[in-house]
């Protein structure tokens, strides 16, 4: 027999001090997790923004210390850079090209190129909007033919709809199948509970389905011949 589920014995009795054996004190032992931690405020140091140090701070020289060296940085390195820029860039005057070397096609001055580059920014301006009109016409016109052609499609099956839903329409046309007017079936002709009434089998009636086996035509010719 297992003894799992007996209360342990020694742990109740307790120790054998004075005092140490009435279980109705309060335990001695406690964690460490118990003991008081975090007993002292933590403030910010020199270099954490002490409140001190941030009162002392002026903020707006720091800012234009920071504005004056990025100015002087930039300021430092500009000449190189305009240096090998005009270097590179600059072109032989008028005055110091030989005669010999000048050609009629070469424009004579600066502004002359210029005013033909903007001519033919225009020019190219001009083309691409007339090209870009062009084509938002074409987008129109072929929206324009998509919706006349659906709305024709719309209007045939509506005409196709009308015609093949009147039967006397119907009639009159060579291709169309001959029509059956007979009246269909309904869908609880067959139920098993349905003209239960007293007589109503002794009429007269066409031959019709059941689902009821003691009801069925088959049924009734049987019994009438064998049985009766």
């Amino acid at each position: 027999m297992t003894t799992a589920a007996r209360p342990t014995f020694e742990p109740a009795r307790g120790g054998r001090g004075k005092g140490e054996g009435d279980l109705s004190q309060l335990s001695k032992q406690y964690s460490s997790r118990d003991l008081p931690s975090h007993t002292k405020i933590k403030y910010r140091q020199t270099t954490q923004d002490a409140p001190e140090e941030v009162r002392n701070c002026d903020f707006r020289r720091e800012l234009e210390e920071r504005e004056r060296a990025a100015a002087r940085e930039k300021n430092r390195d500009r000449p190189t850079r305009e240096h090998t820029t005009s270097s590179v860039s600059k072109k032989p005057s008028l005055d110091e090209i030989p005669a010999a070397n000048l050609d009629a096609d070469d424009p004579l001055t600066d502004e002359e190129d210029e005013d033909y580059e903007e001519e033919s920014d225009d020019d190219d301006t001009a083309a691409l909007l007339a090209e870009l009109e062009k084509i938002k016409k074409e987008r129109a016109e072929e929206q324009a033919r998509k919706e006349q052609e659906q709305k024709a499609e719309e209007e045939r099956i509506r005409m196709e709809n009308i015609l093949s839903g009147n039967p006397l329409l119907n009639l009159t046309g060579p291709s169309q199948p001959q029509t059956n007017f007979k009246v269909k079936r309904r869908w609880d002709d067959d139920v098993v509970f349905k003209n239960c009434a007293k007589g109503v089998d002794d009429q007269k009636k066409d031959k019709r389905f059941v689902n009821d086996t003691l009801r069925s035509e088959f049924h009734k010719k049987f019994m009438e011949k064998y049985i009766k």
